[in-house]
């Protein structure tokens, strides 16, 4: 295969493995499974799953791989080449490799003489002979080989000699493709493209048969996605990442920025395009399974990528998006998003109100109703740009036709300390159906407490509760040279197991903010549940 004389871009996917060393991140077999095979359905030609023999899990993921395998893409094992002092074929570190069943195998090895001298602590020789025998070995036994050089750039700017030397030794080996590894993250876009150049006319001018190479980048400098695609235009034609740009230390380079810029902007191609409208889907799907908070402002994909607030951006929007947009939303599966907040404007409210399905002109005395007590709310703290549940609920009162499910009649919270032990009860009387239900519930804190009281009391009126999860809590202190007397902002994330959406409230008792935020979260849900809608915030 001579993937360099393509328009083919080779997406490899490491967010099981290289993505997974995020601090704070950890996936089960079934998490990793579940994301291998959504990003088979993406269209990755490559996904690399771990290393087997590092650590149980990712042995058995190989071998769960086995019995539910991928129906398009090819899994990766990956691996170090073999330890000084023994043959590869003796190395119990490779059996289980070869145990994992991929027909491809990523191998990396050191390219920067510091780090075999001083972590290997072995000679340079030694380490030629290790790059030889470990792909050597590997091809015996009917493996094709990606080899990933390690330090790259920092081994080449050193020594670049011997850097060559480790490549053309893979090369020779009978590695398929050699991929240069900015492993410290700290190179510059024009570094890399001054080396990438050198580098591939050098080896090509040397050796005869066809050599394809490949591009991995840590995002220390936050140039992972420039420098990708800078390598890329040098000629690579394989990009190594991980989605949502997860890694070690500051990451790896964005396969959700990566791909849309190689096929949308520079031509390329990577995913079809019927696929690369999942991209954003993909993303928060994946989020969501490593139990990590989506990026709201990340390029593409997050939620605020087409989000726009000034009252002059969306009156010019809508008349043209090219005027505030780089590019068509719904080619990557993200849409436009009008936010609402103290700067808005006459569009903003329209826009607003036509994406809830609400009928608003701007002639309509309630537009300037809904826009006056906007600016008025936002001034006292209320933060409707982050909580547009709350804002829909705002507007279909402005015109009268807002469900009400549940009338709140009052409540009360009582904490108790005994022996270091705090005990919350939350007591709620709630009208429903022109009945009055009192109901009490214990929790970890007062919040806690009042949405356990709430459920209990609605949820035999209202099944759907049963399914309802405050997902996120945010407290603000607005305020704060007032102390304990200070106005707090809350904003609570609830979801139904499929949407997302977001509720506010605003009042100098922490409680008091935190409940109006809870009860308009459940009520909207419960709007939701009614109309079969699709939330404001979807995850």
């Amino acid at each position: 295969m001579n993937a360099d004389t393509t328009n083919r871009i080779w997406i490899y996917d490491t967010t099981l493995r290289d993505g997974s060393q995020r601090e704070g991140m950890s996936l089960s077999i079934e998490d990793k499974l579940r994301i291998a095979h959504r990003l088979d359905r993406l269209g990755v030609p490559f996904i690399e799953g771990g290393w087997p023999g590092a650590n149980p899990k990712d042995v058995q993921f190989f071998w769960r791989l086995q019995e539910e395998p991928l129906q398009n893409a090819e899994a990766v094992a990956f691996c170090s080449t073999r330890r000084p002092g023994k043959t590869a074929a003796e190395d119990p570190m490779l059996q289980p490799i070869l145990s994992a069943g991929t027909r491809w195998v990523t191998i990396f090895g050191k390219s920067w003489d510091l780090h075999v001298i001083e972590g290997l602590n072995t000679t340079r020789e030694e380490n030629l002979e290790m790059i030889r025998d470990t792909i050597e070995f590997l091809r015996s036994q009917g493996r094709q080989v990606i080899y990933d050089a390690e330090h790259w750039f920092d081994g080449y700017k050193h020594n670049p000699a011997y850097a060559l030397k480790t490549l053309e030794t893979a090369i020779a080996a009978g590695a398929e493709w050699i991929v240069f590894c900015d492993t410290n993250g700290g190179t510059l876009p024009h570094e890399i493209s001054q080396i990438t150049r050198t580098v591939i006319q050098t080896l090509r001018q040397n050796i005869e048969i066809p050599i394809n190479f490949g591009i991995h980048t840590h995002n220390d400098a936050e140039t992972a996605v420039a420098n990708a695609l800078t390598a890329v235009l040098e000629g690579v034609r394989m990009v190594q990442g991980t989605i949502n740009g997860y890694g070690e230390r500051c990451g790896n380079a964005n396969l959700c920025s990566l791909i849309p810029n190689l096929q949308l902007k520079l031509g390329y191609d990577c995913i079809d395009s019927s696929h690369l409208v999942k991209l954003t889907e993909t993303s928060r799907y994946i989020s969501e399974v490593a139990n990590l908070a989506p990026d709201d402002h990340a390029p593409f994909v997050g939620l605020s990528a087409f989000a726009h607030k000034g009252g002059i951006h969306v009156s010019a929007v809508q008349r043209n998006p090219l005027t505030y947009e780089h590019l068509q939303p719904e080619l990557i599966g993200n849409k436009r998003r009008i936010v609402v907040s103290d700067q808005a404007g006459m569009s903003n409210i329209l826009a607003k109100a036509e994406s809830f399905g609400i009928d608003l002109n701007k002639k309509d005395p309630k537009c300037r109703q809904i826009l006056e007590k906007l600016k008025e709310l936002e001034n006292q703290g209320y933060q409707f740009e982050a909580a547009e549940a709350s804002f829909e609920l705002l507007m279909h009162e402005a015109v009268g036709d807002r469900q009400t499910f549940f009338e709140i009649k009052g409540f009360h919270v009582h904490c108790e300390q005994l022996e270091g032990m705090t005990n919350v009860l939350a007591t709620v009387k709630v009208g429903v159906n022109g009945k009055n239900i009192l109901e009490a519930a214990e929790g970890n804190g007062p919040v806690s407490a009042l949405d356990a009281a709430l459920r209990k009391a609605l949820v035999n009126f209202y099944p759907a509760l049963a399914d309802f999860q405050l997902t996120d809590y945010k407290v603000r202190i607005l305020d704060g040279g007032a102390g304990t007397s200070a106005k707090t902002r809350v904003l609570v994330e609830s979801s139904n197991g499929h949407q997302r959406w977001t509720t506010v409230g605003v009042s100098t008792n922490i409680i008091e903010a935190s409940y109006q935020a809870v009860v308009e979260g459940l009520e909207y849900g419960l709007i939701l549940q009614n109309q079969g809608k699709e939330a404001v915030m979807v995850s």
